[in-house]
């Protein structure tokens, strides 16, 4: 089985048309699962709601409890890009054993359409917990990275290896 925690991000993220704010209503996972016919054995449960750059360490030690208290060895975290690799490295040293853990986000909200990169970096995640060895990873645009060789170029919006 693969666990999927829900932290919030742009993932997430609704669009008031009226006020034109973006906001958070309920996680677009199971929608983006059912809708993408995935047939593998997956389980989603929501930890927070957050835009990541409101995630503390204490949220971070929460992610990091949930990760060892269940029992696949498979999880996919969705975070918000901004301090995504800030909590890899937070899983990493917290040095949770035998999972192959990957935080996948989106810069684009789901509920933007076609024009979100959320409905690919989810598949690109599924994909790569499966066949990922442990450790953690962070998977955007159609790529992996080890959580320690990898930022977000704020000109471009592309996450790359350092």
């Amino acid at each position: 089985m693969i666990q999927i925690f829900v932290t919030g991000g742009t993932f997430d993220k609704e669009y008031n048309f009226v006020t034109g704010k973006l906001f958070f209503k309920d996680s677009n996972l199971p929608e983006m699962l059912e809708r993408g016919r995935c047939t593998l054995d997956v389980s989603v449960r929501t930890l927070m709601m957050l835009d990541s750059l409101e995630i503390t360490d204490l949220d971070r030690e929460n992610i990091v409890n949930n990760c060892r208290g269940i029992n696949t060895n498979q999880v996919i975290i969705t975070h918000g890009t901004d301090t995504m690799v800030k909590t890899a490295e937070y899983l990493a040293k917290a040095n949770i054993q035998g999972k192959t853990i990957v935080l996948t986000g989106a810069m684009i909200p789901y509920a933007f359409g076609s024009s979100s990169d959320g409905f690919f970096n989810l598949g690109s995640a599924l994909a790569f917990v499966q066949s990922l060895p442990p450790g953690v990873y962070v998977a955007m645009n159609g790529r992996y990275f080890s959580w320690n060789s990898v930022n977000k170029n704020l000109s471009t919006g592309y996450f790359e290896a350092i």
